[in-house]
């Protein structure tokens, strides 16, 4: 269920971000940081940071079945996560909590009638109506939504190599109130811009790529904060047994 898509979301977040912070020009001759040295501190702590939140969506999904749209997440190495996952057209939404190797997902009607046909996806929106399934990632449904909480794997994958390619400064501008200095560039020409906090430590709180049929937005913050640690309780869960006896009819 929700597999693959929710897998390529996630990834999709490093394919925005691994090129932009591999293609850096060199540090100003005003004595400023430079590009390059920006680049190379934000990912730095990307790279090391014990948890993070982060905020990912692509607009071109919105109108696409399946696709997701959205991703809301707090994570950390440790396995843990919080957070809600939106699909477009209207595929519904899904709230996660994660602790370790337990998985608690609680999905809205729009998903269950989008994931599962017929009768099916009526049984299991009346069946699981504001109560979350339980089960760990060793569970079939639960798998995929393990794997978008795996900040080892996001930092996996966003490991790069700099090269000699130019990634310009912007003028200084803020995002979500936030100093930042813009690095612009461009990949296989679609533009991109990412932000870096202008104060030190330099922290990577966004990134856009915008072009022809690209639209992916993604924002960084709580670098090292705790993840919520609270769990539903056993009332508001449902054994992820009784999701696999309705899947398998």
């Amino acid at each position: 269920m929700a597999g693959r898509p929710l897998i390529c979301a996630a990834a999709s977040v490093a394919l925005l971000l691994t090129p932009a912070l591999a293609a850096a020009a060199p540090a100003d001759d005003t004595g400023d940081p430079g590009a390059r040295e920006l680049a190379r501190e934000a990912e730095d702590h990307l790279l090391h940071t014990h948890s993070l939140h982060m905020k990912w969506t692509d607009r071109t999904a919105a109108t696409k079945k399946g696709e997701v749209e959205s991703m809301d997440l707090a994570l950390d190495r440790d396995g843990n996560c919080v957070g809600t996952v939106r699909k477009g057209a209207d595929g519904g939404a899904v709230e996660i909590v994660k602790r370790g190797d337990e998985v608690w997902m609680k999905a809205d009607r729009a998903y269950w009638k989008a994931e599962l046909s017929g009768s099916e996806g009526n049984a299991a929106a009346e069946m699981f109506k504001d109560r979350y399934v339980h089960g760990t990632t060793h569970d079939g449904p639960l798998k995929s939504w393990g794997k978008a909480c795996d900040l080892n794997a996001f930092q996996k994958d966003m490991t790069g190599s700099f090269d000699e390619e130019s990634l310009a400064k912007g003028d200084r501008t803020e995002v979500d109130g936030i100093p930042v200095i813009p690095l612009k560039g461009e990949e296989d020409g679609t533009p991109f811009t990412l932000y870096v906090t202008s104060d030190s430590p330099h922290l990577l709180v966004g990134g856009t790529l915008k072009g022809d049929g690209t639209d992916l937005t993604v924002k960084f913050s709580d670098y090292g904060e705790p993840v919520p640690s609270a769990t539903p309780s056993v009332k508001e869960s449902v054994d992820v047994s009784k999701l696999e006896d309705l899947e398998n009819g």
